[in-house]
């Protein structure tokens, strides 16, 4: 092995090398990094001459590590952890006077229901701070935050990696939703009430919603459904001038209810619960800025189990 001088550009080198390692792209790597693909291409080559390995294999299925890369990843990444660490423990946070950009993964119904109240707070007391929401997608979430590309992710997400923290704030169900003057009157219906309801769909990237329609369909709920949104947001406003339903979930139902337009009606099967968490990463886990705004959402959102 040619004999590595550790300056500024072997750790990019090998920062690129980590990239590849998470996404298994060149393409998605430079992304990451705000590299072009020939940059990562070119990099690559000088990590396989500084290592005498390939290191990756192009597959029809992505960048495939060889012996060597599995071999140089562990002590790598662990190397990386500490000099993130160490910065982070010399690093001061004050939110009142920081100035700061937190990058958050959420869906689309979080940012409803998180957003409006996390972003009064920090008006009032850390106008410093600015929110930037990420949309990524569940199984690159672990990765993302890995590689300090998010900060934090807020909502339903299943199946992050053992070196994620995750902190639940309430357990969510998904309810039927119809407007307060709605002829079906019952506090309880039963299925074939719901059956004989008419229905908007209203689409979300949430994973736990997408999940629920799945599982209702597992179950064989029949719907009516006569009117697809791409979006959310107008469905409350149809179902309150209609005799159509929606089924949402039981904190988004409740916060567009505040004026007591709609009537809240549990559903008559049960299902899986939907666990809302905010998830961080052990990396950054010494990061004091992290670790207010984790704690700061936890203390606002978090609900007691009853």
């Amino acid at each position: 092995m040619n004999k590595l001088n550790l300056g500024i550009a072997d750790l990019n080198l090998l920062r690129v090398f980590l990239a590849i390692w998470d996404l298994r792209s060149l393409t998605a790597a430079g992304d990451r990094l705000g590299l072009t693909q020939p940059a990562v291409s070119h990099a690559l080559r000088r990590l396989r001459t500084l290592f005498e390995d390939p290191l990756f294999s192009r597959t029809p299925n992505g960048m495939v590590p060889t012996d060597a890369a599995f071999r140089l990843y562990p002590p790598l990444a662990q190397a990386f952890a500490i000099i993130n660490e160490a910065v982070q423990q010399l690093a001061k946070f004050e939110p009142s006077s920081a100035r700061r950009v937190f990058r958050v993964s959420m869906s689309d119904m979080s940012e409803f229901y998180f957003l409006p109240p996390l972003v009064a707070l920090l008006d009032r007391e850390a106008r410093g701070i600015r929110i930037e929401v990420a949309n990524v997608p569940v199984e690159s979430v672990s990765a993302a935050m890995r590689a300090g590309e998010i900060d934090l992710a807020l909502g339903y997400v299943p199946g992050l990696d053992a070196g994620c923290v995750s902190q639940t704030l309430f357990v969510d169900e998904h309810v039927c939703v119809v407007r307060a003057g709605h002829p079906l009157r019952k506090t309880k219906p039963s299925r074939e009430d719901l059956t004989a309801l008419r229905y908007v769909y209203a689409s979300t990237n949430a994973t736990g919603h997408r999940m629920v329609e799945q599982w209702l369909d597992e179950l064989n709920l029949k719907r009516e459904v006569v009117l697809r949104l791409p979006h959310f947001v107008v469905a409350p406003e149809i179902v309150m001038n209609t005799d159509l339903a929606v089924i949402f979930p039981k904190s988004i139902a409740k916060r567009f209810n505040r004026g007591k337009a709609f009537r809240i009606l549990p559903l008559p099967f049960s299902l899986p619960p939907i666990e809302i968490q905010v998830h961080s990463h052990t990396q950054f886990a010494a990061d004091p800025g992290i670790t207010w705004l984790r704690e700061t959402i936890h203390t606002m959102f978090h609900q007691p189990v009853r």
